[in-house]
């Protein structure tokens, strides 16, 4: 195959990628869902539950090993950048005061009994789901830090659009989502480093490197970048040189923690960290790489993400239904009962507790990052792999029903009717989600 027929197979699975992606986002929104849902959904009907079952002939044609191996590629540098943007997103304002201590008591309530009761999932199914070789430890790890995982990105966008980021609900769910992320990263980044190294004491390099490259950035570099912020306030705007100099910083930081073992999305992160808060930065940045990264390169990624998603499994008589239905129960329980409870017993009401439960059960697009990097490091199965999907869409699609259901009639803006006697809800800057609608 010459270099113009290869380009061409690219430019159609591009083509069919863009079209499903599109339309199931939008068919999304219709039911009142965040886009995110329909593109996931969308990325799984690629793959073998649907385009592989119906025309197994012209899917293959369509998606060949070469052209996989080319939206690997795409997907990564999308996952990059859009990691990059949460963090330039991220108000540093956010980590103090009484509403970081409310949120890290709602966020250790999130990820605590869920990590517990995804590893003890995980423990219970490691001999039928693990892969052959794998580690136990290192199974219940995986599942258990998948499962600890919440939206940040998706739930700031959703409540910045409803107007509701400067409420008590607002700021107590985005504050407690970015600390589960959080822990959930170093969760991955060890297991990641462990795994490649072979044993806690080998991986210490790997541990250490993006230890000292994380702090590099948020000290040094943040000054560094502190000045380009005050330029850019100055000519109030980005020039093209200033633009190029971003962009090779992420590919530098993603290039850097993907070499020393971690994976490229922990350097786009950290650099979006790094960023300073210089809102005319902040409105170039989505401005220029929002779209191009949501419409096309994001959406790469849901498709791979359904290329991969093997469905042989849950057919009639499938193995994989308990272990699906033991799973998907532990996510809900460990996230809403814990979130839900935490929050009722600081005093607010159970309506408002509920909501809070509902909104912190959604995965979204973060789970899906989450569990990519282990297939791309031969930690997961392909069975759980495709349980962990359905998780991130089911638990993502239940997220705004359950916060409807919770607090109906605009409640959410009434503070009175939710939040607990002399409370004022701090005000917050919500990081965009470029997938929510």
């Amino acid at each position: 195959m010459n270099q113009i027929e290869f380009a061409l197979k690219v430019f159609a699975a591009l083509a069919v990628v863009l079209a499903a992606t599109t339309l199931c986002g939008r068919l999304a929104m219709l039911v009142r869902q965040p886009r995110v849902v329909g593109e996931m959904v969308a990325g799984v009907l690629l793959g073998p539950a649907l385009f592989g079952a119906v025309t197994p002939g012209v899917q293959a044609q369509l998606f060949p090993a070469d052209v996989k191996d080319v939206l690997y590629v795409l997907s990564t540098i999308g996952l990059t950048f859009y990691m990059f943007l949460v963090g330039a997103s991220l108000d540093h304002g956010l980590t103090g005061g009484r509403n970081m201590r409310r949120a890290s008591v709602l966020a250790v309530s999130g990820i605590v009994p869920t990590f517990l009761l995804g590893a003890a999932a995980g423990a219970l199914f490691f001999s039928t789901l693990s892969l052959d070789g794998a580690s136990r430890w290192e199974f219940m790890l995986f599942v258990g830090g998948a499962l600890s995982i919440t939206a940040f990105p998706m739930l700031a966008r959703i409540l910045q659009e409803r107007g509701i980021a400067n409420t008590p609900i607002g700021g107590l769910t985005l504050v407690a989502a970015a600390i589960d992320d959080a822990a959930a990263w170093v969760i991955l980044a060890v297991i990641i480093a462990v795994g490649a190294a072979g044993s806690p004491l080998d991986a210490l390099d790997t541990v250490a490197g993006a230890a000292v490259f994380a702090a590099l950035m948020l000290t040094v570099g943040r000054r560094l970048l502190g000045r380009l912020g005050e330029r850019v306030e100055r000519e109030a705007g980005m020039s093209r040189d200033m633009m190029a100099l971003v962009l090779l910083l992420v590919l530098v930081a993603g290039w850097f923690t993907d070499y020393i073992g971690v994976f490229s999305v922990f350097g786009g992160f950290i650099t979006g960290l790094a960023m300073p808060q210089s809102a005319t930065m902040r409105r170039e940045l989505e401005t220029r790489l929002t779209d191009l990264n949501s419409i096309l390169l994001l959406p790469v990624f849901f498709a791979f993400s359904g290329l991969n998603t093997e469905v042989s499994g849950f057919g009639a008589g499938g193995t994989l239904w308990l272990p699906l239905a033991v799973i998907m129960l532990v996510a809900f329980a460990g996230k809403y009962l814990g979130c839900a409870a935490v929050v009722r017993l600081q005093g607010y009401s159970w309506r408002y507790a509920s909501a809070v439960g509902g909104l912190m059960n959604a995965r979204g697009l973060m789970i899906l990052v989450f569990i990519n990097i282990g297939l791309a490091h031969d930690m997961v199965s392909d069975e759980t792999f495709a349980i962990l999907v359905a998780v991130a869409i089911v638990t993502t699609a239940a997220a705004m029903p359950i916060y409807r259901a919770s607090l109906p009639g605009g409640q959410d803006r009434a503070g009175s009717d939710v939040a607990p006697t002399g409370h004022v809800p701090a005000p917050l800057v919500p990081a965009a989600d470029p997938n929510a609608p």
